[in-house]
């Protein structure tokens, strides 16, 4: 029979485990006065208990929706008047934090959904002020990658006076840091989440990676696109992805063609399941999805009515609550896109990049869209 003192350590690592999961065994030991060999065998323990899953230490009642990609600064000008190229034009200006990966993750934090994200920041005020906001948000940035030598990533958007975007510049080379090696460093936080998002800002050597391990570990792989020039990112098998979402452009830069018109767009899907892809969701802006259905064929939703305000943000908004449906609900991809033309119509109306008025309540409401 354990004596009191053996119970009482064992709590004591849970706790500690409980606050840093990703805490090394070496350090549990010198916080608690034992033996590695002592802390190894209270793991093993916790985890026949089936308190822990695993090496990470993932408690089994909170296995977080993981985002692995962008995390930028965002900077947005929008023109006051019609614009005219080659001079100089009044707009007004505004920053916030941005980034797929880290958007969709703001998103599901602000429904109430349980998020790590890994990123790649650098050692700016920048990096710091991104991670601290989504600390701030209950997001789990301590499997982010730092890098003393490089500046954080930033993203500058162009509107027009009715807030379309005209052109977009994006710096965001440490992504290429995020490599299969970096990945390896984090693979029990990606073995234990309960659902992996990424994007097409890592470099395609990681994608691969990614839908190995995924398929491995039997944990659902979204993949969302982020541009046409970086569609090269996405490797020739799409074996391992449950879910990619892309637009119109992206699919064409894909299949090397252009794709019009809904019998198109569903042959071109059918074209992404082959090469391995679960299923498929096409945005369309203000025409609404294309989604992929069982038995091979495809469907379209209208996008609801919306007032444009600025439309950055939108498609990100739009995944995270496809993401949070499938999470939730299972396979229901029809109800899951309806959902996130809702939060994408929400977004666009506002001006921030996140919709602020989100809450754990909003996705409970899109539940019954």
């Amino acid at each position: 029979m354990p004596t009191v003192t053996e119970l009482s350590k064992k709590e004591q690592l849970y706790e500690l485990i409980r606050a840093n999961p990703f805490i090394a065994q070496q350090d549990l030991a010198a916080e608690l006065g034992l033996s590695r060999s002592a802390v190894a065998g209270y793991i093993a323990t916790l985890v026949r208990e089936r308190r822990l899953l695993g090496r990470a230490y993932v408690l089994p009642d909170n296995r977080p929706i993981l985002c692995v990609g962008a995390a930028n600064l965002d900077r947005k000008l929008r023109a006051e008047g019609a614009l005219a190229m080659g001079t100089s034009n009044p707009a007004s200006g505004a920053e916030s934090f941005g980034g797929v990966a880290r958007n969709i993750a703001e998103n599901l934090a602000r429904m109430g959904a349980a998020v790590s994200l890994v990123t790649a920041v650098g050692s700016d005020s920048s990096g710091r002020a991104l991670l601290a906001h989504a600390e701030s948000l209950g997001i789990d940035v301590r499997g982010c990658l730092r890098l003393d030598d490089a500046g954080s990533g930033t993203y500058t958007a162009v509107l027009d006076a009715e807030g379309q975007m005209v052109v977009a510049l994006a710096d965001m080379a440490l992504y290429d840091r995020i490599t299969p090696a970096f990945l390896d460093t984090r693979q029990q936080q990606r073995a234990n989440a309960s659902l992996i998002v990424a994007d097409l800002n890592l470099p395609l050597e990681s994608i691969a990676a990614l839908q190995r391990d995924a398929a491995r570990d039997s944990v659902a792989l979204i993949v969302v696109a982020v541009s046409e020039p970086k569609m090269n990112r996405l490797p020739d098998s799409l074996a391992g992805i449950r879910l990619l979402i892309l637009n119109e452009g992206e699919l064409a830069a894909r299949l090397g063609r252009s794709v019009s018109g809904d019998a198109e767009l569903a042959a071109a899907c059918r074209e992404l399941q082959a090469q391995g892809a679960e299923d498929v969701v096409v945005t369309l802006g203000a025409r609404g999805v294309l989604f992929t259905v069982p038995g091979g064929g495809a469907e379209r939703l209208d996008a609801p009515p919306a007032e444009v305000v600025d439309v950055t943000g939108a498609g990100d908004a739009f995944a995270a609550a496809v993401v949070l449906s499938l999470h939730s609900g299972g396979a229901d991809l029809a109800l899951a896109c309806r959902r996130g033309l809702h939060l994408s119509a929400m977004t666009i109306e506002c001006r921030q990049t996140v919709c602020p008025q989100l809450a754990p309540d909003t996705f409970g409401a899109l539940i019954h869209q």
